[in-house]
């Protein structure tokens, strides 16, 4: 470090040595390194911080407002790294935060600064909302020496607190959902928005988890026969300062600012079991809960990111930094910083929050933001990194859901089907592949039959079961199902950004007219297409998932990245007309029919290979004609629409045995005109029912043809058929 810096930052760091006016005696005991955090036992708390680096660390105890500093309390002892005290006049409800002193050495990556107060990694809850000032930066704003100069302002007035909780919460019956993959069906959700709006809702709370249980609302995401509600980013996280300069928001909230405590303005009340009773309302209701969740960097950024918690408590430690130059941060996420899961102690805080929300908070599942990032080591990927191996044999991580988005900003970072045994994994190759399929395009045939197969090219390895593929055609990063088929081009520019943010590569069509239309023939077949698109992810192998309010029919306004829009541009509209309510019936019923034949929700990937011991084949693809497909049809690359056969006798499980299930017919139609589908034979049967046909804009009677019919397929249509038995009954 520069002498001149070292002089300069020893007289500036006296200024938090100088205690406040007002400050009471508080009794300290030696207290336990075990368990890190503030953790209430009955009769006084305990405080434990992780810091290799540090020198010292004073505990910063604020009155229930948190505007008035009542003590400092010098943490007196360090035990393997942790600094830690037992203060016995301490109570649930006490407000808290920490100075830590230690080397103020960027270009030796520490960055300790006491001037700077600091969230606890392991608070359970965080009060108040971050202030930005330049007080929060550990060094001097405009300085021309940049970050490597020392700031002596006081952050105190500008940061939240910690609160110190009672965990204490009766659950009375409530008890875990236990789903198993091969019935989950994915709801992708946002505590915020999905309330914001709803009439049920009362305006106070709106927006909050408390709104996300009341009746109606639970009741219709029940009524839809979805399985599992995945919650965008609850973890306590930051608004970026450039986007409230704009009058804007961290909506989606990927901005952790602490692992622990759920976000403040989720809290209808003051009490974080809101957040507990909401789980236990949705158990109660048979849906599981899965989180979101942001392991892979935190709200702090670069060497010019403010100093908040980590970075000031030992930025060394915590993050990943460049080995020459450890005054920078490696950068894989596109956030500025990447956290460093190598070092042990920042993967103990990881898994620690996970089992946290696992078991005090009772949640299913975790969806993982750039999983890559949690399986890199400093040689790159390793599917056998730490953190995947301790998810792996942990006995509590290792049954809970655990889904990946399987691509991160650093170099080898897409890793779609790297990940091990256990995991599911957001499946982009489908959604491009159905997307593309659907709009037109050529050649699609031979990878839409992959990615409807549970895309067993990427997954079928080490015991890996369909479910792993994670098939999505929308998620909240991106276009909405509407805004798929009502825009060519994204329209980002409520963002700020001149419309230079979001993704280009969308593969989406608007059918002729960009954005909203009164033509009534685009109107018909923006909405067919909205139903192929609802039944391909339904029908097909996998782990379907479904962004919330695409069945109403919900747009964005052709903003593909509203990550910043915490408005009406998010919000869903709950004011329907007859179109969507339309579109909910049609949901309902496509995933009543994905429940009803298990053939198409299997546990094990099915073959297309002749199976001589069974005499069957599992899978057979068809052509128009009838015949089976061989290769020159597959590279005909005109060619747009398919046959799907699927033999309900195929073997079920592992046990070499005949199954028992409905033998179906898919057939998927991309042209714009109408085909004939000539209706191949099967076993056992004398014929087929149409049970679906996304041409038809509401459910019919179903129909029956016998072997050798044409069944004619409408332009950009898809239709299900169900093989009927000899000697079958009425039709059910």
């Amino acid at each position: 470090m520069n002498t001149s810096h070292a002089s300069r930052d020893s007289d500036k760091s006296v200024a938090a040595d100088e205690t406040p006016s007002v400050m009471r005696q508080t009794r300290v005991h030696e207290g336990s390194s075990f368990p890190l955090g503030a953790t209430w036992d009955g009769l006084g708390v305990n405080f434990a911080l992780f810091s290799a680096n540090a020198t010292r660390v004073e505990l910063c105890l604020f009155d229930e407002t948190g505007e008035q500093e009542l003590a400092r309390v010098e943490l007196p002892e360090y035990t393997d790294e942790v600094w830690h005290g037992y203060l016995p006049d301490a109570r649930p409800g006490q407000l808290y935060g920490y100075r830590v002193h230690g080397p103020y050495a960027p270009e030796e990556g520490h960055r300790f600064n006491p001037n700077k107060l600091l969230l606890d990694p392991y608070a359970k809850q965080i009060v108040g909302d971050l202030q930005w000032d330049e007080a929060l930066f550990g060094y001097t704003i405009g300085h021309p020496d940049g970050d490597l100069s020392f700031d002596d302002r006081d952050s105190a007035p500008f940061m939240p607190r910690c609160r110190v909780i009672d965990p204490a919460f009766t659950w009375g019956r409530s008890r875990d959902v236990q789903l198993p993959w091969d019935h989950t069906i994915v709801y992708e959700t946002h505590v915020r928005g999905y309330t914001m709006r709803h009439p049920s809702v009362p305006e106070a709370l709106r927006g909050t988890f408390a709104g996300l249980m009341v009746n109606d609302v639970v009741d219709y995401i029940h009524s839809l026969g979805v399985s599992s509600v995945e919650l965008l980013p609850i973890h306590a996280f930051v608004d970026d300062q450039r986007l409230l300069e704009q009058g804007l928001r961290n909506y989606w909230g990927y901005n952790t600012l602490g692992f622990f405590a759920p976000h403040s303005r989720y809290i209808s009340g003051e009490s974080i079991n809101e957040f507990k009773e909401l789980v236990a309302r949705y158990h109660a209701a048979d849906l599981e809960v899965i989180l979101d969740v942001v392991y892979n960097h935190t709200a702090e950024g670069n060497e010019l990111g403010p100093t908040l918690s980590l970075k000031g408590i030992d930025n060394a430690s915590y993050y990943r930094l460049m080995p020459e130059e450890p005054r920078y941060y490696i950068d894989d996420t596109g956030t500025g910083n990447t956290l460093n899961l190598s070092h042990q102690r920042v993967l103990q805080m990881v898994t620690d929050s996970l089992r946290y929300w696992a078991t005090e908070m009772r949640v299913d599942g975790f969806r993982f933001d750039l999983a890559t990032i949690l399986g890199r080591e400093p040689h790159g990927f390793d599917e056998g990194g730490g953190f995947l191996d301790s998810c792996r044999q942990d006995p509590i991580l290792s049954q809970v859901k655990l889904i990946a988005e399987p691509w991160d900003c650093g170099p080898g970072g897409y890793q779609v089907g790297g990940f091990p045994p256990g995991w599911a994994e957001w499946n982009d190759r489908y959604r491009d592949t159905v997307r593309a399929f659907w709009r037109g395009d050529e050649g699609q045939l031979p990878e839409l039959a992959t990615r409807l197969m549970a895309s067993a090219d990427f997954f079928k390895r080490r015991g890996r079961r369909p479910f792993a593929s994670v098939n999505f055609v929308t998620a909240h990063d991106g276009y909405t199902l509407f805004d798929l088929v009502a825009y060519n081009d994204k329209h980002n520019e409520a963002n700020g950004e001149d419309n230079m943010d979001g993704h280009d590569h969308n593969l989406s069509w608007n059918h002729g007219v960009e954005g909203p239309t009164d033509d009534e023939d685009i109107q018909a077949l923006r909405l067919r297409q909205i139903r192929n698109f609802i039944a391909t992810t339904l029908f097909s192998q996998g782990t379907p998932m479904l962004l919330a309010g695409d069945e109403l029919l919900r747009t964005q306004q052709g903003n593909n990245n509203a990550y910043c829009q915490d408005n009406e541009i998010s919000w869903v509209d709950w004011n329907l007309d007859g179109d969507a309510h339309a579109m909910i019936e049609y949901l309902r019923r496509v995933i009543a029919l994905r429940m009803r034949y298990p053939i198409l929700r299997r546990g094990r990937f099915l073959s297309g290979e002749y199976n001589e011991e069974m005499g069957l084949k599992e899978v057979t693809w068809l052509a128009p004609d009838g015949a089976e497909m061989d290769v020159e049809r597959w590279e005909d690359t005109e060619a747009r629409t398919l046959g799907l056969l699927l033999d309900g006798r195929a073997q079920p499980s592992g046990i070499r045995r005949a199954g028992a299930d409905v033998t179906l017919l898919l057939i998927f139609n991309a042209h714009h005109e109408a085909v004939a589908f000539q209706l191949p034979a099967a076993p056992s049967g004398s014929g087929w029912l149409c049970r679906l046909d996304t041409s038809q804009t509401c459910e019919e009677a179903p129909f029956q043809r016998a072997f050798g019919e044409e069944h004619r397929m409408e332009g950009r249509s898809l239709a299900l058929l169900e093989l009927v038995q000899h000697n079958e009954g009425a039709v059910t």
